[in-house]
């Protein structure tokens, strides 16, 4: 039962959230090199996670959005 599963909250900046969420949904899973098959499902729990998160809206985000996100990832980077 998913309900008896230990949980685990993450916190994320929006535009993390934004950013992760279109690098997912964009992005061919089976294409991602992974080292076991549990890794591509965390992936798919995560995009799922990012998709129904309300209080950030990342699926509702606009292209505008969504270029200011990567911008403000990017700007934080420092490398």
């Amino acid at each position: 039962m998913e309900d008896d599963v230990p949980t685990v909250s993450v916190r994320l900046s929006r535009a993390d959230a934004i950013v992760l969420f279109d690098w997912l949904m964009t992005t061919d899973l089976d294409s991602v090199p992974v080292a076991h098959p549990a890794q591509k499902q965390a992936l798919a729990d995560l995009l799922s996670r990012l998709e129904w998160a309300a209080d950030a809206d990342v699926a509702g985000a606009t292209d505008e959005d969504i270029a200011a996100a990567r911008s403000e990832v990017a700007r934080d980077m420092g490398w």
